[in-house]
């Protein structure tokens, strides 16, 4: 079976069965989706639609084209796709009675509470809201915590790992959740049950690494967070949430060759650091290409953990950093000078979590 268990590969499935031509041309696949995106501004801009021509290109490559697999990446996208315009809406209109009465829940819960209940708040909902608009909303409190420039980094964040980990949860939470579902053909609560026992105390500890920020008051806002997004950018986002899943659904369904010629070999150990890779690359771009069903639960853990906590240590790691330090205007290095030394402690505490617990 393929990588999402539709369709019949055209390759043996065995390691080190595959032609040398294809893994070379892949192999090249890789490093233009590594590179290029970083070094042309157009590329970057049109993210999407240049993961779909790379997908189709991986596909194209492997012959592994079928009605079964369009349909799947027509079909696959629509959830998640769904839940991000409705909550996009609710959050376009309801903006300004949140704005209104943020400051009375301020002054009931203080503001350490307040931090507290942000991050593990939206780690929680990101899973139903998706991590999308769990951003949008986290960029909207830090405008209105209205703390100095180095707390409202620290927390945006300390908030976007807090994201990053709720919204693997369910499929809906991001597309990292929704592909490796797909692929695993699992039901909703799948990623729960393999991860909850490692992502709810992560939540929980970095809401209480939030409260302790400190509550310095600001005189300047990070920037810019007060304009109102159009009604047409609601719209506008849903569908580049559509197109970005069904590009790394056929991504994946193309690489899959190179998982099961040297991913899946791996000890699970390997992986979990190997994965650390998803500091420079989206998380869900990376599950696209690892996840699938040749992996053992051991090997799947290892990899979801490593890409979920390393995602958040870098900018381009994951949605939540890219919109977050996007609207707030964080530069990569104000962001690494946070998240890496994050992040290198929570892959150490996870990677032991991990390993007593297996």
């Amino acid at each position: 079976m393929s990588i999402i268990g539709l369709v019949d590969a055209p390759f043996p499935v065995l390691a080190g069965t595959y032609p040398p031509g294809l893994l070379t041309a892949l192999w090249a696949i890789v490093a233009v989706v590594l590179i290029i995106p970083f070094t042309v501004r157009k590329v970057e801009e049109n993210l999407e639609v240049f993961l779909f021509v790379m997908g189709c290109v991986a596909v194209s490559v492997t012959g592994d084209w079928s009605w079964e697999l369009v349909l799947s990446a027509l079909r696959d996208p629509f959830l998640i796709t769904v839940v991000v315009l409705i909550a996009g809406l609710a959050f376009h209109f309801g903006r300004p009675y949140m704005d209104h009465h943020f400051g009375l829940l301020r002054s009931l819960l203080g503001t350490r509470a307040m931090l507290f209940a942000v991050v593990t708040g939206l780690g929680l909902l990101s899973s139903v809201i998706t991590a999308i608009i769990a951003s949008l909303l986290l960029v909207e409190v830090v405008h209105l915590l209205k703390l100095g420039r180095k707390e409202e980094i620290r927390l945006t964040v300390i908030a976007c790992f807090s994201i990053g980990l709720g919204a693997a949860l369910t499929p809906v939470g991001e597309p990292l959740s929704t592909i490796t579902i797909t692929k695993l053909r699992g039901d909703f609560w799948t990623l729960a049950r393999l991860l909850g026992l490692y992502l709810l105390p992560g939540i929980l500890v970095l809401g209480g690494l939030a409260a302790f920020i400190g509550t310095t008051r600001r005189k300047a806002t990070l920037k810019d967070v007060h304009r109102r997004d159009p009604l047409s950018g609601v719209f506008l986002r849903a569908v580049k949430v559509y197109a970005f899943v069904a590009a790394l659904l056929l991504l994946g369904e193309g690489l899959y060759p190179l998982v099961d010629r040297y991913i899946a070999p791996l000890p699970a150990a390997a992986l979990f650091w190997a994965n650390m890779i998803s500091a420079i690359l989206d998380n869900a771009t990376l599950a696209a290409a690892e996840v699938g069903p040749a992996l053992s639960p051991d090997q799947l853990t290892a990899i979801l953990l490593g890409l979920l906590v390393s995602g958040g240590m870098l900018i381009p790691g994951n949605i939540p950093n890219i919109i977050s330090a996007g609207h707030l205007k964080i530069r990569s290095r104000e962001w690494a000078a946070v998240g890496v030394p994050l992040g290198l402690v929570l892959m150490a505490a996870y990677f032991a979590a991990w390993f007593f617990l297996r």
